[in-house]
Parts: structure tokens; C-alpha cells; sequence
């Protein structure tokens, strides 16, 4: 792979979100906060403890993914599809880039500003809780694992879109909903049957748990939330490496 070039598409696409920091940090944050604040704050003066932890303590991973996940697949996804909208993508497809080269450029760019809103986001939190992080390096492998595989979904809407409206549909009519009904502000153990079963169908539920479990300690990392990343990671790196190879919708 053509590293020089690889790394100069990571750093261009590190330097496009850092023009806009106020769009692209600060904005997640203040949502971020304000979830904190609204959910945190105020229901948990009715509900006291979440799996085990107290209940301020325990929304603080969920709102690290949502921050993660929402900001990794919009980087890789918009990032695309303006490429192919303005047309620079042929400066790309005319380069010495493979398609490993641009698919590690794109990725680890979104990787970057996924995990750097998920970092923010706890540092925030650690003021109205204090430090809590049980296993450190689990939760950053954890949280490394999140942003690679949301970017990776991004990369591919990017590259399946042909509209805005097909950038979007996924961010609102997907992620949106997964994360709001996958145990990010409640536990999906204390639901009733059968919606507790329908819910462990979501795959953000293992996920939360998995990134939760690591930061708190409040019970062992289900290997279940682990393989199902894996398992998206790897799926989806396959089928995205195989649609830049083609050079699918970029080519036309």
C-alpha cells in the first residue's frame, strides 16, 4: 500500500472536520451535555441505579457511543459523498491510491473524530461525576472498535448515496432509533417480555453494555458485544474493500 499517499488522505480528512470545530466537536458535546443534564440529572432523582451503578454514573458510556458512533459515520459518510458530489473524487481515482489506501484514509479520519467526541464527551461527564473508568484500556479498544466499525457503515452509505436524502436515511431512520432504544438511558434487562427479548435483537444493546461494563466495572464484558463488533467490522471492511476495488457509483 502506498503509505505517503494513505496518510496524507487521513490527514486531509483530520484537517476538514478540525476547520470546523464549532460543527463538528462542539456541537456533540452540547447535545451531549444537555442529554446528560435532562436524562442524567433530572430522572435520576427517580431512578437511582442502572445495572448495577448509579444511575448519573451509568448513561455516561451510552452517551460516549452515541457521541462515537453518530460522529464516525457522518465523517466517512459525508466526507464521500461531497467527494463525489464536487467531482474531486477522480483526483483520487487517478492517484497511485489503492483501494486499501483509501479505504484507510477515510476510516481512520472518521476513527479519529468518532474517538475524539467519545474522549470530550467522558471529559464533560468527569464534571459532574468524577473519574470513574474501571479498565482503561479495554474501553479504549472498545471505543476504537465503535468508531471503526460506525465509520465503516459511513464509508459505505457514502458510497451507496447518490442523493443527501440517501446520506441521511440511515442516520435518521437507523442509528438514531438503535441507539435510543439500545439501553443508553434505561436498562433493556428490566423491560417485560417479549420486549426484552425482541430488544436484545439490537445490536446496539451489547454494545452499550460491552463499552458500560469496561468503564464501570459493574459486571464482565460480555464476549457477545465484542464478537458482533468484530463480526460488523469485519463484514463490513469485506464488502466496502470490495466496492472501491469496482469503484462502485465512482466511476460513473
Amino acid at each position: 500500500m502506498n503509505w505517503i499517499g494513505a496518510k496524507t488522505l487521513l490527514n486531509k480528512e483530520v484537517r476538514r472536520f478540525l476547520r470546523v470545530p464549532g460543527q463538528t466537536l462542539l456541537s456533540p458535546l452540547i447535545s451531549t451535555a444537555l442529554y446528560f443534564i435532562v436524562f442524567g440529572v433530572t430522572l435520576g432523582r427517580y431512578q437511582a441505579t442502572l445495572d448495577g451503578a448509579p444511575y448519573v454514573l451509568a448513561i455516561v458510556p451510552g452517551l460516549i457511543f452515541m457521541g462515537a458512533s453518530n460522529n464516525a459515520f457522518l465523517n466517512a459518510s459525508s466526507s464521500m459523498f461531497i467527494t463525489k458530489l464536487q467531482g474531486t473524487v477522480v483526483d483520487l481515482l487517478v492517484a497511485p491510491l489503492s483501494p486499501l489506501a483509501l479505504l484507510f484514509g477515510f476510516v481512520a479520519g472518521a476513527m479519529v473524530r468518532g474517538a475524539l467526541v467519545g474522549i470530550l464527551t467522558w471529559a464533560v461527564a468527569m464534571i459532574f461525576t468524577g473519574v470513574h473508568l474501571a479498565h482503561p484500556l479495554e474501553s479504549l479498544a472498545l471505543l476504537l472498535l465503535v468508531s471503526y466499525v460506525f465509520a465503516m457503515g459511513g464509508l459505505l452509505a457514502g458510497l451507496w448515496a447518490e442523493k443527501f436524502e440517501q446520506v441521511n436515511f440511515f442516520s435518521t431512520f437507523i442509528i438514531i432509533p438503535l441507539n435510543f432504544l439500545g439501553g443508553v438511558f434505561f436498562s433493556v434487562r428490566s423491560l417485560e417480555e417479549p420486549y426484552r427479548t425482541i430488544a436484545m435483537f439490537n445490536p446496539v444493546v451489547h454494545m452499550v453494555e460491552g463499552l458500560r461494563s469496561a468503564m464501570l466495572g459493574t459486571m464482565a464484558i460480555s464476549p457477545i458485544g465484542v464478537a458482533i463488533l468484530l463480526g460488523f467490522a469485519a463484514a463490513s471492511t469485506a464488502v466496502t474493500y470490495r466496492l472501491l476495488e469496482v469503484g462502485y457509483h465512482l466511476k460513473t
